[in-house]
């Protein structure tokens, strides 16, 4: 049937920020629709809090709303902009949770909306535990003994029926398995229950008898309103039962299954899309199959694009969201063409002739106290994929692409001393690391039997790891790089070993085993994923690398004659090429906000006529969609695959400035390798800002030649190199000091040390302090205000700012979680044009050509002046670029492309620092719910894992709704615990008269309603919790407190109030751990009593004039 055409405007819901378990995969499925719809003739409105997403760009939606996804506000959307219809189906848990709760309430019925995708039956069977339950009965698929629960009585009722444990709890309408785990005794089960029911919007958690230990499958299933369904892609967790499989290694396709066994699997997600009513588009649903006897059991359905629907996108080349969104306007899968063979139709089932395998990356090093142990509540903050010929290939390339340091499965490092009986609790216990200890295991001399028997892990994976081992040990071990053949070194290839894996074991470098590889004919092909295992000529250049034996055949005269390998890679003719690299897989510094870059840069060269090659080896982002640049290379971002990549396209350019640091790296080995004769063979040179630039602004010697040049101030600091040089240096430059060592990234390890007993205990646990690993040391600007730039520079010497924000929480707080503020709203004249002034500095003494950051701080002098000081600048892409440009509407990415490229300024049209029309506030997410045991206080290293962006007239009720989208709406009245340090004391009664003035009761612990008191403020004493009862945690648990305003100052003080700020977490209670952030809170709570239906904002309106 055709497309529907009742329908003319579709409002599409957004997933809000980056968060763990609902990552940019729901960017890449939201960007699909929209391009989809839009396509066929749609009008699409969307909501989405997140500006770092492609899908907030204005170009891809007709009308775009930044806003908070809250019920309240999605409906003063629908009634301004009247829609036809809700899909509701691409934007995660989110989007689902709160279209049921708009179908609920009577909002869609009353403007006439109609739920397209999935309807609110279909939602309901799926996510509600107990409807599915029952679903499943009807048409005799089993489930997991288990029981419903909706208080902790009725779950103490279910646990004892199911008698033993460990149980697995499982909240309803909740993503990534969000408070939920398992338990392993009473006690445990009673505290993840409670932490379940809080984190379940309908306060309803499943509780399963424990399946731990069986095999976990997934399969992407679709279906169309003509009842025809298709099984897109089946995938298998490496890891058993009782890991998320978000937090799990997973292979497609399906490596252990049967034929009957995968054939019953496929029969049974039928029956289950069919009978819970999802009549159009994509589902995933998860599987238990006990590997002794066969039996299966289904573990839930999501009815709507997944985290695994992106991966098995890019897995497949099928485009799940795409065609998810065309079904749901009402076209069949016979109706929809597959892009990527141009021939076959959507309903032709994808099959592949290669093995894809993703793995998790993690972050617990950033959330201390919290162990690294994976269960049924993921933890992951982003992932890797690689393709391969062969489960081997596939492992190995991903273990790369993971940039953790490793170049494969081991095999790149010395091997780690341990005993037997630990050994045995690492296999046992599922980590981020046990992968690796199976390696450990292995050379120990422990069997297949032996490892399956305590870890769980399928013996046709160990059998396949297993091979990894001989290979290394009959190929490699004693041997030296020239005794290598061809035949060997092709067999090490086939196996994934990378060219740094074999210089380790050889004793010689990368570039020498690449060498003597090339030199014995042992390449790389290219081939291309093409939806079906080649029976049909594929149009789109997908590719892959990977390493086949040459093919001989006889000729006429009936002699035999090797033919060339069979590269799939076909020129696309003349004009430029330019070559992107990637961020690789998200992490905590390194997220969407690169990426968002990356397209951009293609976006804006495609523009321009230059074709564009993107080389990334994450599955979630829009960069890696098949259609978002001319050629998709799925590879690890290594100095070898680049390489090969380079060889086999001849790029006019490479782009090393917007992918964050993972490129970076790479840029003066690349450049190196350009200037041999193999590199200038290619034509290829780096474009944009020099990789030698890169190096003189992160080299700190090298930068302060520059900054003493110029004459511009920067905070007393020192290197130091031993223990007592740190001392030396701290008394020179004067506590409290920040402290990091020199050769980690994104904040790591990064204090405030306030006097050298603090300064001990950082260098005794927290560094290990070298002469080749100095630490750095630098004066702390006691409430100081951070400042961020990014600006444009041209091969010219023309420097635009793009935008200037003001850091709400002072400097000391990591840059990335902080709010900030664009434009500035604090800062005088004076200060802002020194700082604009040292930046247009900075841009051309490094001989800037696209984009630079620079981090500044303004601190007040006893006479109250604003002293500027530069903290760091780097000449590339920021994490702050996509907020600027949403801020502005100046698209600084493609502005930066084309600079990159060769334009001027003056030529692209961008010659004065751009206004931006509203007070825009860009708020962090915090994961801290996430890692039991960690602490909430914010310092300088980096933990969030997103962002939003509040847009209003005034700067308070920009930061309302900022918190808001954030998820720490701020209360209009109640009370409000305040407890700050000694130094804060005076600073803390304006806030708290504020706060009085607005209505809300004070009370504090015993010293600050002293202070309080003295300075005549009506305010209660509450007891800390070693005081005695009732103390103000049971009041935090009780629901007696509405905001917690808590700044601890020093180690002590951070650890005394952990206690508090963990308890404010568990009940959801906003909680601000700065002062500046205090005053920015009372300003909001004043913005939203004055104001309390909240103003929202189309971008299309907000920069028409732009």
């Amino acid at each position: 049937m055709p497309r529907r055409t009742d329908l003319r405007r579709i409002l599409l819901l957004g997933s809000g920020p980056i968060v763990i378990g609902q990552a940019c995969e729901f960017d890449y499925s939201g960007t699909q629709a929209c391009k989809a719809l839009r396509a066929d003739g749609f009008e699409v409105v969307l909501v989405n809090s997140n500006p770092a997403s492609i899908m907030t760009d204005p170009e891809m939606a007709d009308r775009t709303y930044i806003e908070p996804l809250t019920p309240d506000l999605v409906t003063q959307v629908i009634e301004r902009e009247r829609p036809d219809a809700l899909l509701p189906t691409m934007g995660g848990q989110t989007a689902l949770n709160l279209a049921v709760t708009l179908a609920e309430n009577g909002t869609l019925e009353r403007f006439g909306v109609e739920l397209i995708g999935a309807d609110l039956q279909a939602i309901q069977k799926a996510e509600d535990r107990l409807l599915f339950k029952q679903a499943m009965e009807r048409i005799g698929v089993r489930v997991c003994p288990s029981g419903i629960a909706s208080s902790l009585e009725e779950a103490e009722a279910v646990g004892a029926a199911i008698g033993s444990f460990p149980r697995i709890i499982r909240p309803a309408f909740t993503l990534g398995g969000s408070g939920g785990g398992i338990a392993y005794n009473p006690e445990e089960y009673a505290a993840i229950c409670k932490s379940g029911l809080e984190a379940s919007p309908v306060s309803q958690i499943l509780i399963e008898q424990s399946l731990l230990g069986w095999k976990e499958f997934e399969l992407e299933v679709m279906r169309d309103l003509a009842d025809n369904v298709v099984i897109v892609c089946s995938i298998e967790n490496l890891d058993p039962m009782g890991v998320h499989t978000g937090d799990s290694i997973t292979v497609a396709p399906a490596q252990t299954l049967t034929d009957r066994e995968y054939q019953r699997l496929r029969d049974q997600s039928i029956a289950i899309i069919r009978e819970i009513g999802v009549a159009t588009g994509g589902s995933n649903i998860q599987f238990a199959v006990n590997p002794v006897n066969g039996d299966v059991v289904v573990i839930e359905m999501n009815p709507r694009v997944s985290r695994s629907s992106a991966l098995a996108s890019k897995a497949t080349g099928f485009p799940i969201a795409k065609i998810a969104a065309r079904l749901a306007v009402g076209y069949t899968l016979d109706e929809i063409l597959n892009d990527i063979t141009g021939k076959t139709p959507a309903c032709f089932e994808p099959t592949i002739d290669y093995v894809v395998t993703k793995i998790p990356r993690f972050a617990f090093e950033k959330f201390r106290g919290s162990p690294a142990i994976l269960t049924t509540s993921m933890k992951s903050v982003g992932e890797a994929m690689a393709i391969g010929r062969c489960f081997e290939e596939s492992f190995q390339k991903a273990m790369r692409s993971l940039e953790i340091g490793r170049s494969g499965w081991g095999c790149d490092r010395p091997e780690p001393e341990i005993s037997e009986r630990e050994i045995d609790r690492l296999l046992r216990t599922p980590s981020p690391e046990r992968i690796l200890w199976v390696r450990t295991a292995m050379l120990l001399g422990r069997s297949d039997d032996d490892l399956h028997r305590i870890s769980g892990i399928d013996p046709w994976f160990l059998a396949k790891l297993r091979r990894l081992i001989d290979a290394e040990q009959q190929l490699l071990t004693g041997r030296a790089l020239a005794s290598l053949d061809a035949e060997e070194l092709l067999q090490l290839k086939q196996l994934g070993f990378s060219d740094r894996q074999i210089a380790w074991a050889t004793d010689s470098t990368e570039l020498a085993v690449r060498d003597r590889r090339q030199t014995l004919g042992v390449n790389p092909v290219f081939k291309t994923v093409d939806t079906c295992a080649a029976e049909f000529a594929s149009t789109t250049p997908y590719h892959y690398s990977t390493y086949e034996r040459p093919l001989q055949k006889l000729n006429d005269a009936g002699e035999l004659i090797t033919m060339p390998p069979s590269n799939e890679v076909h020129s696309s003719g003349s004009g430029r090429r330019m070559m992107i690299l990637g961020g690789g897989p998200n992490r905590i510094g390194q997220g969407i906000e690169f990426d968002y870059c990356c397209c951009h840069a293609s976006f804006a060269a495609q523009e321009k006529g230059i074709s564009t090659v993107m080389v990334n080896s994450n599955p979630e982002t829009v960069s890696t969609d098949y259609d978002t640049s001319d050629s998709l290379y799925f590879e690890p971002l290594t100095l070898e695959d680049v390489l090969n990549v380079i060889e086999a396209e001849h790029p006019d350019g490479v782009v090393v400035q917007f992918g964050g640091q993972t490129p970076l790296k790479l840029a003066i080995p690349l450049l190196e390798w350009l200037d041999t004769d193999a590199g200038r063979a290619t034509g290829t040179r780096i474009w944009g800002t020099s990789p030698e630039s890169i190096d003189r602004a992160e080299d700190r010697e090298q930068f302060e030649a520059i900054l003493r040049t110029l004459e511009i101030r920067q905070p007393r600091n020192g290197l130091a190199r031993s223990e007592e040089e740190a001392r030396n240096v701290a008394t020179r430059v004067g506590y409290p000091v920040v402290v990091r060592p020199s050769y980690v990234l994104g904040g790591r390890a990064m204090e405030v040390v306030f006097d050298e007993e603090e300064l001990n205990r950082y260098m005794r646990e927290a560094v290990q302090v070298e002469p080749d690993h100095p630490v750095l040391i630098d004066q702390y600007l006691e409430n100081a205000v951070e400042v961020d730039v990014d600006a444009l520079c041209d091969r010219e010497g023309n420097v635009v700012i793009g935008g200037l924000m003001e850091h709400i929480e002072p400097a000391g707080i990591h840059s990335g979680d902080s709010a900030c503020c664009l434009p500035s709203v604090s800062l005088g004249e004076e200060a802002l044009a020194i700082i604009r002034e040292w930046s247009r500095g900075l841009a051309l003494a490094l001989k800037v050509e696209g984009l630079i950051n620079l981090q500044f701080a303004v601190q007040r002098d006893s006479e109250g002046r604003e002293i500027v000081y530069i903290i760091e600048a780097n000449p590339r892409a920021s994490r702050t670029v996509p907020f600027v440009a949403k801020a502005t509407g100046q698209p600084l990415a493609r502005i930066a492309t084309r600079l990159m490229a060769g334009e001027t300024l003056a030529e692209v049209g961008l010659n004065h620092e751009p206004k931006p029309p509203l007070q825009t506030i860009k708020e962090a997410v915090l994961p801290f719910r996430r890692f039991p045991g960690a602490d909430t206080v914010l310092g300088p290293e980096m933990r969030s894992t997103g962002e939003v962006m509040g847009s209003a007239d005034s700067f308070g009720m920009a930061y309302a709704k900022a918190e808001l989208g954030a998820g720490e709406a701020l209360p209009t009245g109640g009370t409000v615990f305040l407890s700050t340090h000694d130094r804060d004391k005076q600073a803390l009664i304006p806030v708290a008269a504020r706060l009085i003035e607005l209505g809300f009761s004070v009370i504090a612990t015993s010293g600050t309603a002293n202070a309080l008191a003295d300075a005549g403020l009506a305010v209660t004493s509450v007891l800390k919790v070693h005081e005695g009862r009732p103390n103000i945690e049971d009041q935090i648990r009780s629901n007696q407190v509405q905001l917690v305003i808590n700044t601890p100052i020093g180690r002590q003080a951070a650890h005394d109030d952990k206690y508090l700020r963990r308890a404010a977490l568990d009940y959801a209670v906003p909680t601000v751990t700065t002062l500046a952030g205090a005053r920015a809170a009372v300003e909001a709570i004043a913005a939203m009593q004055s104001e309390p239906t909240l103003s929202i904002y189309a971008l299309q309106d907000v920069h028409a004039t732009c």
